[in-house]
């Protein structure tokens, strides 16, 4: 058994693993002699890499339907609403990309010159209250930064059933 946050690191060990092992694959595929002569045997054959990536990559799909499963079978409570891990991922996410949305209108003019055509001035006009936005966007940084705290000590709690002793 391991903690979901575990499993979640194992998951990005493995796809280097699956990596890795690629490249191995490449590297052990071919070999350039003069002709004439036979190929002398190198550390390891295609076969036992093959063999090697064939375990590796189930581990990864069995490790993904598991992390898959707990989140979305255990639950996270936030701003009183009871949310599974998977909806508290999404939300964390919008989250942020609201708040960098009100970033970015907070730090914006009331009012700009843009430029004269003629006798005419121009002017960009804020249709809201730019400060509103940058106080906004302040607490909604903080709800996602409460709401992956909760998501992140939830990831401790949720166990797995993964033997990760191959690995580690």
């Amino acid at each position: 058994m391991i903690s979901l946050a575990e499993a979640i690191k194992l998951k990005s060990i493995l796809r280097q693993k699956i990596s890795d092992l690629s490249i191995e694959l490449s590297t052990v595929s071919f070999t350039v002699i003069e002709k004439g002569e036979e190929p002398k045997a190198q550390g390891r054959t295609m076969q036992q890499v093959e063999a090697d990536l064939a375990v590796v990559r189930k581990d990864s799909r069995t490790l993904d339907r598991l992390i898959y499963r707990a989140n979305i079978d255990h639950f996270i409570e936030f701003n009183g609403e009871k949310l599974a891990i998977v909806e508290a991922i999404e939300l964390a996410t919008q989250l942020r990309a609201e708040a960098g949305q009100a970033k970015t209108f907070g730090m914006s003019e009331k009012e700009t010159y843009m430029h004269s055509i003629g006798e005419t001035i121009l002017y960009n006009v804020a249709l809201f209250n730019p400060e509103e936005y940058r106080v906004r966007a302040i607490e909604l940084e903080k709800q996602a930064h409460r709401l992956s705290n909760a998501i992140n000590a939830k990831n401790y709690q949720v166990q797995i059933d993964f033997d990760d002793s191959v690995y580690f």
